[in-house]
């Protein structure tokens, strides 16, 4: 029998993380249609409103309903704006184990919104469902994935040569598709209690803690 994550919301000091709603979609659209979603996601481009509507509507649900995994859409607590998602997948229902994927509006970087919603849905995982391990995949030269995923404190494992195509800009304005290496990151249950551990002066626990409980 297959095992399913519930039907849930996620809230924060600053932001909500719930379902997808036919509301999102124009929003949506917009923010996979950013360059540099393009260049380190599998996203179609050029990235319409119907791609949007089909995702939020019917790929999104079907990740839970089916099993594979849980999209949330992550807006801000004050205005309900769009400003990113997070999405679990590759679950693994007998090592307990998920991988983490997740983009940020362009108008809502720097903000400390990613680190916010990736740690706050890895306690829920942890916490309520028990689960074991939270994995990452950054393309090797995707630097603000990196820093995500060292600042909630992520350790690395290893690289996957040559595992990734990615998508660079060409002479003309073009797209062409690039291969790249892929970092592996990890995030265990004692991770997350040993950043809650650091002083409240850490770079590191500031960055990833900001306004959040």
């Amino acid at each position: 029998m297959t095992s399913t994550f519930p039907d849930i919301s996620i809230s924060t000091d600053r932001l909500v993380l719930r379902p997808f709603e036919a509301e999102d979609v124009p929003a949506l659209a917009e923010m996979m249609s950013d360059e540099l979603v393009t260049a380190w996601t599998s996203v179609p481009h050029p990235y319409t409103t119907a791609h949007a509507r089909d995702w939020a509507l019917r790929e999104a649900p079907a990740e839970r309903t089916d099993g594979r995994g849980i999209v949330f859409a992550v807006t801000e607590f004050l205005t309900h704006r769009l400003v990113g998602c997070v999405h679990l997948h590759h679950t693994d229902w007998r090592a307990l184990s998920a991988e983490v994927g997740y983009v940020v509006a362009p108008w809502a970087r720097g903000e400390g919104y990613a680190c916010e919603s990736v740690l706050a849905v890895a306690e829920w995982l942890f916490r309520d469902q028990k689960f074991e391990r939270l994995e990452l995949r950054t393309a090797a030269d995707n630097t603000a994935s990196q820093q995500v995923a060292q600042k909630i404190g992520c350790i690395s494992e290893g690289v996957l040569r040559n595992a990734w195509i990615g998508r660079g800009r060409t002479e003309d304005g073009g797209w062409t598709e690039l291969r790249t290496d892929l970092i592996i990151w990890s995030l265990l249950p004692e991770d997350l209690d040993e950043m809650r551990e650091r002083p409240a002066g850490d770079p590191g626990y500031a960055a990833a803690f900001h306004d959040w409980s």
